[in-house]
């Protein structure tokens, strides 16, 4: 656990940038945002205020983002001034791989060997194994920003790299058995997108797609 939570932990060391979406050199008919006339037509809502609209409690449904929406809290708290505060401007675009609780649960069961009981109890033994630091780093490798990609736009984006506010690279995997996003990490099972949670705060800037894995920045 120490080797792996010192690797983890490296994840802060990497430089933090807004950078825009990248894809490869053959981007003829990919999602990028193009038409200009529909630039002001999307609401302003962001994802913050989305994922606290439950009341930002923990809760027993280990299919929503109560661990997210904490984690999002938690390092604003400590770093007000955290790129992570982009998901509280919803006049910006962006787009956001959201896991579920239960792909945080299945981090800290990879990270610790353990099988946290509670959505508390999985936040709080991340936050006391990876820190503030890390756990921002980690968020904003779910972060691609300056563009609002609805998951129509994803699923014409097979093999486009994006480019995430950690500043790595996430690739689409575009599959017959949904959508994939391919991290850092070749050793961990990828992220399956979620059919059910997609497109969540649809017709605003800000849009997010569940996911059932935590994306990895480094081979841990």
């Amino acid at each position: 656990m120490k080797k792996t939570m010192t690797a983890l932990a490296t994840v802060v060391a990497t430089t933090l940038t807004a950078a825009s979406f990248a894809v490869g050199p053959a981007e003829a008919g990919s999602p990028v945002d193009s038409h200009q006339a529909a630039k002001h037509s999307l609401g302003t809502k962001s994802l913050a205020r989305v994922l606290a609209a439950d009341g930002g409690r923990f809760d027993r449904k280990w299919g929503d983002f109560d661990i997210l929406d904490r984690a999002v809290r938690t390092v604003l708290k400590t770093k007000p001034h955290s790129p992570v505060a982009l998901l509280t401007k919803g006049q910006q675009r962006a787009t956001v791989f959201a896991p579920t609780d239960r792909a945080f649960r299945r981090l800290v069961r990879s990270l610790t060997g353990t099988t946290q009981p509670t959505e508390k109890a999985t936040f709080h033994t991340l936050a006391k194994a990876a820190g503030v630091d890390t756990i921002e780093a980690v968020l904003l490798y779910h972060v691609v920003p300056g563009k609002t990609l609805t998951s129509a736009k994803v699923v014409r984006a097979d093999g486009a790299r994006l480019t995430t506010a950690q500043g790595g690279l996430v690739v689409v995997n575009v599959t017959k058995k949904g959508v994939r996003l391919i991290d850092r990490d070749p050793s961990a099972t990828n992220a399956t997108a979620i059919p059910r949670l997609l497109d969540i705060n649809k017709g605003n800037r800000q849009v997010a797609h569940g996911i059932d894995r935590v994306l990895r920045p480094i081979d841990l």
